[in-house]
C-alpha cells in the first residue's frame, strides 16, 4: 500500500467509526424523544407512524399530575449546593497543592484518589446508619454534604491540573507588586481560571445530577432528585402507558445536559486543553 493512501484509508476507518458511533448512541435517545412526544397508538404502530402529530401529553402527565415538577427542585437544590462547595473547596485545596511542592502534598493527592477510588456503596454502609441514627435521612444538606465527600478528590485534581498550567512566577509578580497570597490567588491567578471552572464545575455537576445510588438510600420518594426518582417510577411502572410516561421523564433528565454542554462547549474545550498542558 503506498504513503498517500494510506491517509485516505485511515480517515475513511474514522469515518465509518464515527458513524457506527453515533448510530449507536444518538438512534436510541432520538427513539426515545419520538415515543415521549407520541401517544402509545402511534409510537407502537406497525410500523410506526412517525410523521404522526407530536403531543405533549406524556411530558404533562409526568411533570403536573405526578408532580415530576418536585423531584425537578430537589435536583436543582442538591446540584447546586454540591456544585458550589465542591469548587469553593476545590479551587483552595487546587491552587495549594498546586504550588506546594514537599512530600506531603502528594500524599495528600493520593490518599484522596485512593478514597474517590472506592465505590459509592462502601461509603453509604457506613454513613447511612450514623444518618438514621441521628435524624439526618432524607435532608439536602445530607445528601450534599455526601456527594460532595465522595466527589471533591477529583474535583481537587483537576483544579490543581488547571492550576499547574499557570506559571508561578505570575503569582511571585504579584506579590512583588504588594499582594498577599491571597490577594494574588483573587487577583491574578482566578481570572485565568475561567475555562478551568467552567469545566471543573459541570463535572461537579453531572456526577452530582447522574447520582442515583446515593440518592435513592439516603431520600424517601418525596425528596429524591430525578435520577433516583426515575428509577422508582420505573419500577413502579406495570403497563405500557405508563413506561410512555417514564420516557418522557427520561427525555426531561437528559434535555438540560445536553443544553448545558452546547452552551459551555467551548468553554469546556478551552479547559481540558488548559488542565493537559501540565498535570
Amino acid at each position: 500500500m503506498s504513503r498517500r493512501c494510506a491517509p485516505a484509508l485511515l480517515r475513511g476507518t474514522a469515518g465509518v467509526l464515527l458513524a457506527l458511533w453515533l448510530s449507536i448512541a444518538i438512534v436510541p435517545f432520538a427513539w426515545m424523544i419520538f415515543m415521549a412526544l407520541h401517544d402509545q397508538v402511534d409510537a407502537f404502530a406497525t410500523p410506526p407512524r412517525l410523521f404522526a402529530p407530536p403531543t405533549l401529553a406524556n411530558f404533562v402527565r409526568v411533570w403536573v399530575h405526578d408532580r415530576f415538577w418536585t423531584h425537578g427542585l430537589s435536583t436543582l437544590i442538591v446540584t447546586g449546593a454540591v456544585v458550589l462547595v465542591s469548587l469553593t473547596i476545590g479551587l483552595l485545596a487546587g491552587y495549594g497543592l498546586s504550588r506546594y511542592r514537599g512530600p506531603l502534598g502528594f500524599a495528600l493527592l493520593l490518599l484522596a484518589l485512593m478514597f474517590r477510588s472506592m465505590p459509592p456503596v462502601v461509603l453509604l454502609t457506613a454513613v447511612k446508619p450514623a444518618f438514621y441514627e441521628y435524624g439526618l435521612w432524607n435532608r439536602y444538606e445530607t445528601l450534599a454534604l455526601v456527594l460532595v465527600a465522595f466527589n471533591q478528590p477529583a474535583t481537587i485534581y483537576m483544579l490543581r491540573s488547571f492550576f499547574l498550567s499557570i506559571p508561578v512566577e505570575l503569582d511571585e509578580a504579584a506579590m512583588v507588586d504588594g499582594c498577599t497570597r491571597l490577594g494574588a490567588f483573587r487577583r491574578a491567578i482566578l481570572p485565568l481560571m475561567g475555562p478551568g471552572l467552567v469545566t471543573t464545575g459541570l463535572f461537579s455537576f453531572l456526577l452530582a445530577y447522574n447520582d442515583f445510588l446515593l440518592s435513592s438510600q439516603l431520600m424517601n420518594s418525596d425528596k429524591m432528585p430525578m435520577t433516583a426518582a426515575l428509577g422508582a417510577y420505573l419500577n413502579a411502572a406495570r403497563d405500557m402507558q405508563a413506561q410512555m410516561y417514564a420516557i418522557a421523564g427520561a427525555v426531561s433528565i437528559t434535555a438540560p445536559l445536553i443544553l448545558l454542554v452546547a452552551v459551555f462547549q467551548r468553554q469546556i474545550v478551552a479547559g481540558l486543553v488548559q488542565g493537559a498542558v501540565k498535570g
